[in-house]
């Protein structure tokens, strides 16, 4: 099922304002409508005051929409596809305060671990290590620059107890 139009809408201003389109990480309005019209993938919203927003729990709210997550359910496992805090909104506790919400909600489909892929050298890096995130795998010059420099991406893992 198609999440509400304004929660996309929230979605894509997000990835507009904190995603930098020289590594093209960031996606299509299409592609995240299609991947939540699977019934596998999921999002939460984190506004500026800290109020979260999920696809099974959505809340209304007239504050600014500061964050979100997509993640896919799959064989026990969740992957971690996409997150992001609009950079005026960054250092604020709010992308713990999805993760936290991540941890609850996976854990109530039984998953048993998390896995994402960041670029070498996302700040975000210190955050996910925070939640017991671990590197686990690496794809060698899997992103390029606009100026041709090749960065690895690194595969994290974090096993839920």
């Amino acid at each position: 099922m198609l999440p509400p139009g304004d929660d996309v809408d929230r979605i894509m201003a997000i990835m507009e304002a904190a995603f930098d389109p020289a590594f093209g990480e960031a996606w299509t309005r299409r592609q995240v409508e299609d991947s939540l019209l699977t019934g596998h993938c999921h999002y939460i919203i984190v506004t500026i005051d800290g109020q979260i927003s999920t696809d099974k729990h959505p809340v209304e709210s007239s504050s600014q929409p500061a964050g979100f997550a997509l993640s896919r359910t799959g064989f026990g496992e969740e992957e971690l596809l996409l997150f992001a805090v609009s950079p005026e909104f960054r250092n604020k506790g709010l992308g713990a305060a999805m993760l936290r919400e991540l941890d609850r909600t996976v854990r109530e489909r039984g998953v048993t671990r998390i896995l994402l892929e960041m670029r070498d050298g996302n700040p975000a890096e210190s955050l996910y290590r925070s939640f017991g995130f671990e590197p686990i795998g690496r794809r060698p010059k899997y992103y390029r620059t606009p100026d041709g420099t090749r960065i690895d991406a690194i595969t994290f893992g974090c096993d839920l107890q």
